[in-house]
């Protein structure tokens, strides 16, 4: 007799704008965008372009909430950096040059050179430290799919939805959910999760997400995905790494 062919997982219901949204966990990830000690505390480059860098402290709760939540649930999880390389070839000149001449990136500062992988400002804060076998994408511009393997990725676990966090809502997080949109993928921006140096940015960052019967994709939040996980908790441990 042929084999029985697995059953299709469980779907979920997550509360969004401007519709709900039907998901299924084993298909979704989490990604967290660039929660990095160089944009989150004193003196990294969030602060060196002039920026309240506290305002971003808002989200780390929140992000906090739903990767414990994700990780119960043994949805994909992926973190995003960016930086450049030490010898910054993959650097533009336009993005270098911005801010002033002493505190650009590449230059020292508090936490290293600023915006340089492998420096201290480059690693994700504390509070959202990656777990063994998470992926951590290194990526040298806003976007998460621009110079990264993150398609690859999702193609080879079957990744049809992306639950999106991290900083800032209008930069790194719009550009991540309209490549993603772009590809196919069903992107949900989790508003407390996310935050801005500018709320009105922030503001409108989301609603430019959802204008027009969802343009680019859902908006959510912690509560609505913690109540969507909450019946599909499997507590299995972390992928081990490769």
């Amino acid at each position: 007799m042929p084999a029985t062919p697995p059953a299709p997982p469980s779907e979920t219901q997550l509360a969004a704008e401007p519709a709900p949204l039907a998901f299924h966990p084993a298909r979704a990830a989490l990604v967290i965008i660039d929660m990095q000690r160089d944009f989150l505390e004193p003196g990294g480059f969030g602060e060196t372009l002039g920026n309240d860098v506290s305002r971003l402290q808002a989200a780390v709760a929140p992000c906090q909430a739903v990767l414990a939540a994700a990780r119960a649930a043994g949805l994909m999880v992926i973190h995003t950096r960016e930086g450049h390389r030490p010898d910054m070839m993959d650097a533009p000149p336009a993005k270098v040059e911005r801010g002033a001449p002493t505190a650009r990136i590449g230059c020292a500062g508090p936490m290293g050179r600023i915006l340089i992988r492998g420096e201290p400002g480059h690693d994700i804060i504390a509070a959202l430290a990656p777990a063994p076998g998470e992926p951590v994408l290194d990526k040298p511009g806003k976007g998460a799919f621009y110079q990264t393997d993150l398609e690859l990725m999702l193609k080879n676990r079957g990744i049809d939805t992306l639950l999106v966090a991290g900083v800032t809502t209008e930069v790194c997080v719009h550009t991540t959910i309209r490549e993603g949109n772009d590809r196919g993928y069903r992107c949900v921006a989790l508003a407390d999760c996310c935050a801005s140096y500018i709320p009105e940015f922030h503001r409108v960052g989301l609603e430019m997400i959802k204008a027009q019967g969802g343009i680019f994709g859902w908006v959510s939040d912690s509560t609505a995905l913690l109540a969507a996980l909450a019946g599909t908790a499997t507590h299995a441990a972390p992928p081990s790494a490769a």
